[in-house]
């Protein structure tokens, strides 16, 4: 038992649990809570931010990219709420976010009297916007909130938390005991007798194909290996890129997926939501469905399906890997079947140019197991459909969320986590403004991504739509833009501009193995629509 203030208590048990680096802003709810973590050293690494949602943004790309929390700290009311893109997001992508968050002095909390930073019920909108929140009302309560919040982190269904504390409690002091690091719950093993009777009818499938999300990252040997043994095609969510390489005749992406699950007599869906087959694919009666998921009240939610098993990933693809021989029936391989259906894709990707010859190039520059992170802009959608991925978590992107302005501070975050890979942000111009001021964040902290800037002077999926299908109706996405190159010199950063494909392989080169961020602009016009490989055509039901 140590005597230390709140703020000391929570800082030293985020050390106990291996937080090294935070995001963030400081604030006057925040004081004691930033002086224990000056008073920590550099034990935590702090990297403030120019906005709040850049400070979210950055927490979001460290754990989306590298499976470990990202941790960042913001003041109460306006503060938190502009970080709250950043939590949808986060709980979208199934990312390990903690979100701490001052509070109004305990004495005023949900009094509505107009004390500064003050909001209704915040602690209630944290709590819609997490897997689990709470506030520390005492030092002493410290270590057991943060327990119980690497807990939520580290099982189950992966998803952010939050933590919120008065300014008083974080200054008072009080006998504290910290506990040691928060051990993780064992997984969630699968029950034998649905295994076995997955395996049977897995087995016995024509053609079997499997499914699979951002739920099985940490299974991507155990899922190949299931796929061998079934020859089965994978297809891998926009969430799920890269669990098996794309350059494996079995990893495919969801375009040829699209096709190959019209034919599918029995599909294996490993931590997805299925959201585009029951929605859009269509689901029949010719089609049984085998689902694996963490989550319990994930694997009917939107159909019944034939054998349904809630279970970490790992452990129910070595059960089923281990249970298939035996109920397997004799199979060929389909390599040449699966590579002449990719192939026959590639003709519908190079129809959109120059988006094609782009992220090409950018695929050709960037090492295997370097990272993008895919803004909602046209030229990272083309990324998103076309661009092979090799590693799992090396394509990040927002989700169902669809969040403009996330990708640049994401980027930033990334790379953090991961700062001896290639990080680049492909973003337009509209998107990357929402928080170009984090290059002086980048900057500042020596953070060295390349960011892509496609430069069409406006927000260009809108006004397509404005323009072809509403009749020419243009208002409100007509953008003025600053000179991109002399924005990013301003700031310190290297900047630079491409007008071909063959300039951006001549500008990433100078961006990659630079500890500073690399800004590339490359101005468009009007792009063709990837609309229709995108989202893909009903082929059942």
């Amino acid at each position: 038992m140590t005597r230390m203030t709140g703020g000391a208590a929570i800082v030293k048990s985020l050390r106990q649990n291996g937080v090294d680096v935070m995001f963030g802003i400081p604030g006057v709810q925040l004081d004691h809570f930033f002086n224990a973590l000056h008073d920590e050293g550099n034990s935590i690494r702090f990297i403030q931010n120019r906005h709040e949602q850049g400070g979210g943004y950055m927490a979001f790309g460290y754990a989306a990219s590298s499976g470990k929390v990202g941790t960042y700290a913001v003041v109460p009311g306006p503060g938190f709420l502009n970080s709250s893109g950043a939590l949808c997001t986060a709980y979208a992508s199934n990312a390990p976010v903690l979100c701490i968050t001052g509070q109004v002095a305990s004495d005023k909390i949900d009094r509505h009297i107009g004390t500064h930073h003050e909001i209704r019920d915040q602690l209630e909108i944290i709590r819609k916007l997490t897997k689990w929140a709470d506030r520390i009302e005492h030092p002493t309560e410290a270590p057991e909130a943060v327990d119980t919040a690497f807990r939520e982190l580290q099982s189950g269904r992966i998803r952010p938390v939050g933590l919120e504390a008065a300014p008083d409690v974080l200054a008072q002091s009080a006998d504290v005991t910290l506990r040691d690091a928060t051990q993780a719950p064992a997984p969630l093993a699968p029950d034998p007798e649905l295994i076995e009777a997955a395996a049977r009818l897995l087995g016995a499938a024509e053609k079997p194909m499997i499914l699979s999300g951002g739920g099985v990252f940490d299974a991507s040997a155990e899922l190949l290996a299931v796929a061998e043994i079934l020859q089965a095609p994978v297809s891998m969510s926009r969430n799920g890129k890269g669990a098996v390489p794309a350059d494996h005749y079995l990893g495919v992406a969801e375009s040829v997926g699209n096709r190959l699950y019209a034919d599918a007599d029995v599909v294996l869906a490993v931590g997805t939501r299925m959201y585009e087959q029951y929605y859009g694919w269509g689901v029949d009666k010719g089609v049984k469905i085998v689902r694996i998921d963490v989550d319990p009240s994930e694997v009917a939610r939107s159909g019944k399906p034939a054998v349904g098993i809630a279970a970490d990933a790992k452990l129910a693809l070595a059960a089923l890997a281990n249970a298939l021989p035996s109920h397997n029936r004799k199979r060929p391989s389909r390599e040449d079947e699966l590579l002449a259906t990719k192939a026959g894709l590639q003709a519908e990707f190079e129809k959109l140019s120059p988006q094609w010859e782009y992220i090409s190039v950018l695929r050709e520059e960037l090492p295997r197991d370097g990272f993008v992170v895919g803004e909602s802009t046209q030229m990272a959608y083309m990324a998103r459909i076309g661009m092979p991925f090799y590693h799992p978590r090396t394509y990040v992107s927002p989700g169902y969320q669809g969040t403009l302005g996330f990708g640049f501070p994401t980027s930033l975050g990334v790379k953090v986590a991961n700062p001896d890979k290639e990080v680049v942000s492909i973003t337009g111009d509209g998107g990357f403004l929402f928080a170009g001021s984090e290059l002086s964040t980048a900057v500042q902290h020596r953070i060295g991504t390349v960011t892509l800037v496609f430069n069409d002077g406006a927000y260009g999926n809108v006004k397509r739509s404005q323009v072809h299908k509403y009749g020419g109706r243009v208002i409100g996405t007509e953008l003025h833009n600053p000179d991109f190159v002399k924005y990013a010199e301003s700031f310190g950063a290297q900047a630079l501009r491409a007008t071909t494909p063959d300039e951006l392989r001549a500008a990433l080169k100078k961006g990659f193995g630079n500890d500073l961020p690399t800004l590339i602009e490359i101005p468009v016009g009007e792009l063709p629509s990837p609309w229709h490989l995108m989202h893909l055509p009903k082929v059942r039901g």
